[in-house]
């Protein structure tokens, strides 16, 4: 019949081309693709925690130099009206220091005005907050910061609006620095350096301070070539039209950066924005810290936006699956490298067989993953930073499935308390 219609010849070739392709393809040796798998999953782990780094370094050397932050004149008579917004809940025995040091900004004082949005507070914040000097004090139900937050906007005169937490100190020009780069009329999100006032070692066995200087060294490469994916809630600002309300439950740290740039505008890092805050002393502590983070996290990447790439330039839409997606997927993708290798090693098939010339690199392969298990048990018994870092890592990832697993069983509340050692 085929033949008949003028076409057989070439249609019967082609579809015995197309069985044998199918028979063949049944025929992948299912050793080939677990090998596969796994080296996916290592090469994705190095590409996220390391080779984006790398990539980013080889890309701001050879492309030209785009400064996020304009260097132009930062004159009384050129500052922006600016509001700085301090959400706080039960601040009592820090609110009055943030306050004065707000007030102490070298910024104009009839140009800057200072307001603490107390978020249910049951203590005396909103009266030491008064006596301290600040414009505006809100008295709120409880909601949540990001609520408080939305409240304070509201009342806010500036046509800049900065945000800080109730436990950071900016440095004297930080504001100066902070609204230099609303000069360039594309940026819409602004975030400051945030250093840790206990020292880069921690005062015991938290690694953070190492952690934070790798991430803001990828901050600041991102920002000179496009936007950064992240921020922080120390120290960061956005136009007051530029001021997005998101679920109450979406911190401001990691919804507004993408949301900004989905909007046409850039989000930058502005390094000479200084501020300080107290470390949280334990990795336990900090172990807690980010694993509530991660309870925020994963509403904002799975159904916050985060995840669709409608809006995003391409070489940002890269960033953004690099550093943010890919890191949330670490856990995943750890339990799946470490399952698949032990199958290499240890089942009687493939690179297995004492004979498979590979086989000692899959040996060597388990090893290090053991060993830096290993390491992070040691970790609580020997004091050796290698060993401390180690722990970090380990926990810190685990942190991000424990606040899945949060979020998925009971959800994510929108109030919040004080980390550990932090005021």
């Amino acid at each position: 019949m085929l033949a008949a219609l003028g076409c057989g010849g070439r249609r019967s070739r082609a579809w015995a081309a197309l069985a044998g392709l199918t028979v063949r393809s049944a025929r992948i040796p299912l050793v080939l693709v677990v090998e596969v798998a796994f080296w996916i999953c290592v090469g994705l782990i190095v590409w996220t925690q390391l080779g984006y780094a790398v990539a980013l370094a080889a890309l701001v050397r050879v492309l030209p130099r785009r400064d996020p932050v304009p260097q132009v004149p930062a004159g009384a008579a050129t500052l922006p009206q600016l509001s700085l917004i301090v959400a706080a809940h039960d601040e009592e025995s820090v609110i009055a220091a943030r306050v004065a040091n707000a007030l102490a900004l070298e910024y104009p004082r009839e140009r800057l005005q200072v307001i603490v949005a107390c978020d249910g507070c049951t203590d005396a914040t909103a009266t030491l907050a008064r006596d301290a000097g600040a414009d505006l004090v809100l008295e709120l139900a409880r909601a949540g910061k990001v609520r408080a937050q939305d409240a304070a906007v509201q009342r806010a005169s500036g046509e800049i609006v900065a945000f800080s937490d109730a436990n950071a100190l900016w440095r004297a020009d930080a504001a100066r620095e902070l609204v230099r780069a609303f000069s360039d009329p594309r940026v819409g999100y602004a975030c400051g350096q945030v250093r840790y006032a206990d020292g880069d070692a921690g005062t015991d066995d938290n690694q953070e301070g190492l952690y934070w200087r790798y991430e803001l060294a990828l901050r600041a490469f991102e920002s000179r070539l496009s936007s950064v994916t992240g921020g922080n809630g120390a120290i960061y600002a956005t136009r007051r039209d530029s001021y997005i309300v998101v679920d109450a439950v979406m911190g401001h740290d990691l919804s507004l950066p993408f949301n900004v740039v989905k909007r046409g505008q850039r989000a930058v890092y502005v390094p000479t924005a200084l501020s300080s805050e107290k470390m949280v002393p334990s990795l336990g502590g900090e172990f807690a810290r980010k694993r509530r983070m991660a309870s925020h996290t994963w509403p904002i990447v799975l159904r916050g936006g985060m995840l669709s790439p409608r809006g995003y330039p391409p070489g940002y839409a890269l960033m953004i699956l690099s550093h943010r997606l890919l890191r949330y997927a670490t856990p995943l993708l750890h339990v799946l490298a470490l399952g698949l290798n032990v199958a290499l090693v240890v089942g009687d098939w493939g690179p297995a067989h004492p004979a498979h010339p590979i086989r000692v690199l899959y040996v060597v392969t388990l090893g290090l993953q053991l060993a830096l298990l290993l390491g992070a048990w040691l970790a609580g018994r020997i004091r050796w930073r290698g060993l401390l870092v180690a722990r970090y890592y380990v926990l810190t990832t685990a942190s991000l499935a424990a606040g899945l697993g949060d979020w998925l069983r009971h959800g994510t509340e929108a109030t919040w308390e004080a980390a550990e050692g932090t005021r």
